[in-house]
């Protein structure tokens, strides 16, 4: 017996409560300072919840929930046992490699892929097991399990291009007739194994339900050949996945092989999805595949830097969650890494810098505050053109004028009166507006200034919808005031030109609502 089984065997003996805290002597690794805050981080957050501090070293039949000790946690934390450290680098790698290629999978909008393809690997899991048996060898073999899930990952991959490519039919279709047809039949393959005398299913459900806890150096070194090669592949093949994720129609007209591209990247999906079969299963491998990505898509809107993020996601993932389940055994570990996975990705949902809630609610109320302050500007200026024409051909006005009451804006914009209060008091703050004691409201000369800007750009903007959109002037304040606010400036530079080109003489044009002198 060589020192490799003696040792295996020391740790299955010995970890009958917790498998991944086995001490292997002479062996003693740090673990990465992101990997230790985390974890803490997950810990802390669990144990209030969980009474921390419970008695948990009874009788293995006792399944009352311990949470462990902070020696315990400290000995994780550094990735001190062998077998813990075997667990994590493997799964860690998987996220890594599941983030990156589900990067690729969520801009094509074919997420789902991975859920049609590691269903489809069962049948061919039962199958290799059946085969293995009958030809007088292990059933268990895990590269011949393996090997059988990918041929079938690879059919059912083929089955999905052939429908969407030669049918009629959607893609949403194609992956569900294979995801329930592979799955079911992988069922039924299951149930014959069951019955076979010569074998049962119950190590095949490992497949279904992902075992990471068993994990072996092996298996950890599988993972890694294969993120090398996904990485690899995506690495060499970045500019032309972007491409065909973006605009696959342009791709084909510059002559890209786009089907070879495509099967390409679904080949890739495929061998994330089998090395994921003993990590966290083939139910839950399609999480690792879109939630990373998902995540990442909150913090930023370049893709490099997308696809970095998502592998770090899947990664920590991956990381965080088998160490939680190393901590507390009774929790699984493929449903674990889930749950963190899940966590990140409401963390991003909330307070991505790019596409989070928290940013978009501030970007909403930013523009809520602009367009008020922009409509009482263009108000209090139309108000003062009436009285004062010259006012057009220059951006200040130093005159004393009369002012705007209330009364006359609720009476011509029918505003609220709390809106109107709130967005006056805001101008204040900015210096646009000032008040009198007679509560007339009056533009600062840099109000003016702005308000020239604003009704400008608001007028030219009418200009355009009425010459080149065919807008009935009667139609077109209502039309402007839905994009003048987002105006850029290539496109005022565009509507300015098209200013000096019809009216020479006007630095600011008259408004289209305007006839005889009356506003219509």
């Amino acid at each position: 017996m060589n020192s490799t089984t003696w040792r295996w065997m020391n740790v299955g003996v010995a970890s009958v409560r917790r498998p991944h805290l086995r001490i292997q002597p002479g062996r003693r690794a740090e673990a990465p300072p992101t990997f230790s805050f985390l974890l803490v981080g997950v810990f802390l957050l669990i144990a209030p919840l969980s009474g921390f501090g419970a008695v948990g070293h009874g009788s293995i039949t006792d399944t009352s929930f311990a949470l462990p000790t902070w020696s315990e946690l400290l000995r994780v934390v550094t990735l001190r046992d062998y077998n813990t450290r075997v667990v994590l680098i493997g799964t860690m790698l998987l996220g890594l490699a599941a983030g990156i290629i589900g990067s690729f999978m969520l801009l094509r909008k074919r997420s789902l892929m991975g859920d049609a393809l590691s269903h489809a690997t069962l049948p061919g899991i039962g199958l290799a097991f059946i085969l293995m048996t009958a030809m007088g060898g292990d059933g268990k073999f895990l590269p011949g399990l393996l090997a059988g899930a990918l041929v079938t990952g690879v059919l059912g991959m083929g089955i999905i291009l052939a429908i969407r490519n030669l049918t009629r039919l959607k893609e949403d279709a194609a992956l569900g007739i294979v995801l329930s047809v592979f799955f079911g039949v992988g069922i039924a393959v299951l149930g014959i194994v069951q019955k076979m005398s010569t074998g049962n299913a119950a190590g095949l459900e490992s497949f279904i339900y992902g075992k990471t806890a068993s994990m072996l150096a092996s298996d950890a070194t599988m993972i890694a050949v294969a993120a090398a090669v996904i990485g690899l592949g995506c690495t060499i093949f970045f500019k032309e996945f972007g491409l065909v994720c973006f605009d696959q129609g342009y791709a084909g007209a510059q002559g890209w092989p786009v089907l070879f591209l495509d099967v390409l990247m679904t080949a890739l999906v495929v061998g994330v999805t089998v090395i994921g079969l003993q990590a966290v299963g083939l139910i839950l491998i399609v999480a690792l595949l879109i939630i990373p990505p998902a995540a990442a898509r909150f913090w930023t809107d370049h893709l490099p830097r997308m696809v970095g993020v998502s592998a770090l996601i899947g990664a920590s993932s991956g990381l965080v969650g088998a160490g939680v389940s190393a901590l507390v055994p009774r929790l699984p570990a493929g449903a674990i890494i889930v749950v963190v996975a899940s966590v990140i990705f409401l963390v991003s949902m909330v307070f991505g810098t790019a596409r989070g809630i928290v940013v978009r609610l501030r970007e909403h109320v930013r523009l809520k505050r602009k367009i008020g302050r922009q409509h009482l500007l263009r108000a209090l200026y139309e108000k003062l053109e009436e009285s004062r024409p010259a006012v057009r051909a220059h951006r200040t006005w130093t005159e004393a004028t009369a002012g705007t009451t209330w009364d006359e804006l609720l009476a011509e914009r029918s505003w609220p009166v709390g809106w109107l209060r709130r967005v006056v008091r805001a101008a204040e703050r900015d210096e646009m507006v000032y008040r009198t004691a007679d509560r007339r409201i009056h533009l600062t000369e840099e109000g003016i200034a702005e308000a020239w800007r604003v009704v400008r750009n608001h007028r030219l903007w009418e200009i355009y919808l009425i010459t080149h959109a065919d807008i009935a002037p009667s139609h077109v304040d209502r039309d402007a005031d839905m994009l003048e606010h987002v105006l850029g400036r290539p496109m005022v530079q565009k509507l300015e030109d098209l200013l000096a080109r019809d009216y020479p003489q006007l630095a600011m044009p008259e408004s289209p609502h305007v006839l005889g002198g009356q506003r219509r």
